[in-house]
């Protein structure tokens, strides 16, 4: 399941829209219906809006036909010329019926008619350009997929740091060379492996993985490099090694901070001869393989203290990844949350099990220290408990939400004979002051991880009296 397209990307990144008008009462009434679902920058003139295309990348424009300057006719030449991608409404209030056919003709995408008797019909026309640009791009990206191959199934995210890792990935892949990925444990490091060997070059030939940390130091080298008959008392008979195993291929040596300095000298003869020898042998073997090395420590920290060989760091990182912790994308839990929900519920029998929004607000605001990994876990756990077709904080597991009954109970309905909505808004409040502490009072943030509307998300800070500006310290 594809989950980085475009229509992801408006979802939670609101589109810009370039209003230009030289009537202020205009500029400021189409202001007020759009900014609370659109980011709204307004012109007085042609000239002030060439500027403004010129600093800013917009989806939409939206401009007058008869302005004191140049016309709109004028304009829309000029975007259509310079900013191709911009979608073009125009506004035709004095503007003569031959002007509103000619905008048609030069490209316009709609027109509306001054006076607006109904402001809803500009967003309808909005969200209509809106999902037209989504389906062209759509068509545009599974083309690229077709012509390319890469896909990134599996890999659940539309937060801005994992776009830059997926862009980092999607040039690397085909390219060869060796890579590090670096990352928390449980981030998820062995599905961008994957992804790195199935969008490669040699995705048809095989794919080895190597848990190093796994290995006891005397077997590392002959389950990587293999051994001859008789060279250790367990050799009943020649073994060939990952190397080989993976000649032509792919091979993923994960936790390679784990392996002694002793070994990390055979390994980078292997990497810079493209040679192997095995143990109780004494001939070179040659393999062609790609590496991909993880690490779950500060790679650099090992190197500085002796643990790890500088010289095999730097043969080894000559393109770094770095998957970043599920805290620093937590505009990622909601969509990875229901994806495992999904999964599970497949498994457990469960179909149509969703998430409520009680445990959505538990989730999102957990540090997540064991990451990716974890959440899927917790979301397994509860998919396998609930008795509900909603999964509630109760199921969840007791390190994650601790119900110990009546208290517990107590805290989700205080007191039957409070009225609901007293109820209601204590936990909006709540829920609300809880979100701005995890996102340090970035609004923006909080508004895309509630899929609460700056506008609203205002109003209700008003209503409670909360002050965002006191969380970003």
């Amino acid at each position: 399941m594809e989950h980085n397209d475009s229509r992801s990307y408006f979802l939670t990144h609101p589109a810009k829209i370039l209003i230009v008008d030289d009537e202020l009462d205009t500029r400021i009434i189409f202001r007020r219906q759009l900014e609370d679902e659109y980011e709204i920058d307004t012109a007085a003139s042609t000239a002030e809006a060439l500027e403004k295309l010129k600093q800013k990348e917009y989806q939409i424009a939206m401009t007058d036909l008869v302005m004191p300057d140049l016309d709109g006719l004028q304009l829309l030449k000029k975007i259509k010329a310079q900013w191709p991608q911009v979608a073009v409404i125009v506004i035709s209030g004095k503007a003569s019926i031959e002007m509103a056919v000619e905008a048609m003709k030069l490209g316009a995408d709609d027109f509306i008619e001054k006076p607006v008797e109904d402001l809803e019909l500009i967003k309808l026309m909005i969200q209509k350009i809106l999902k037209v640009r989504w389906q062209s791009e759509e068509i545009n990206r599974l083309r690229k997929i077709l012509t390319t191959g890469f896909e990134r199934t599996d890999i659940v995210g539309n937060s801005h740091a994992i776009q830059l890792v997926m862009e980092k990935v999607k040039k690397a892949a085909p390219l060869g060379t060796t890579i590090f990925i670096t990352g928390d444990t449980g981030v998820g490091k062995e599905r961008f492996d994957e992804l790195i060997y199935r969008n490669s070059k040699r995705k048809e030939q095989k794919f080895v993985t190597v848990n190093c940390g796994s290995l006891p130091e005397n077997l590392l080298e002959s389950m990587l490099f293999g051994h001859k008959k008789g060279s250790f008392t367990s050799a009943i008979r020649d073994k060939m090694g990952y190397f080989q195993e993976a000649d032509g291929g792919t091979l993923f040596l994960d936790e390679i901070t784990e392996t002694s300095l002793a070994f990390q000298v055979k390994l980078l003869r292997a990497l810079e001869k493209g040679v192997i020898r095995k143990v109780g042998d004494d001939r070179d073997i040659e393999v062609d393989v790609r590496i991909i090395a993880a690490t779950n420590k500060n790679i650099e920290e090992e190197v500085s203290n002796g643990n790890f060989r500088e010289d095999l760091y730097y043969r080894l990182n000559v393109i770094h990844i770095h998957i970043p912790p599920l805290r620093e994308r937590q505009e990622d839990i909601k969509l990875l949350a229901n994806a495992f929900v999904n999964e599970f519920a497949e498994k457990y029998k469960k179909p149509g099990l969703k998430i409520s929004e009680p445990v959505i607000s538990i989730l999102i605001t957990r540090e997540w220290k064991g990451n990716v990994r974890e959440l899927k876990n917790t979301i397994e756990h509860a998919v396998a408990m609930t008795e509900h077709n909603k999964i509630i904080p109760q199921d969840l597991p007791g390190t994650i939400y601790n119900f110990t009954g009546e208290h517990d109970r107590d805290q989700l309905i205080p007191n039957l004979n409070t009225p609901f909505p007293q109820l209601k808004d204590n936990f909006e409040k709540n829920y609300i002051i809880e979100l701005l502490k995890m996102v340090k009072g970035d609004v923006s943030k909080a508004a895309r991880i509630s899929e609460i509307k700056r506008q609203n998300l205002y109003e209700k800070f008003k209503k409670y009296e909360i002050d965002p500006s006191t969380f970003r310290k």
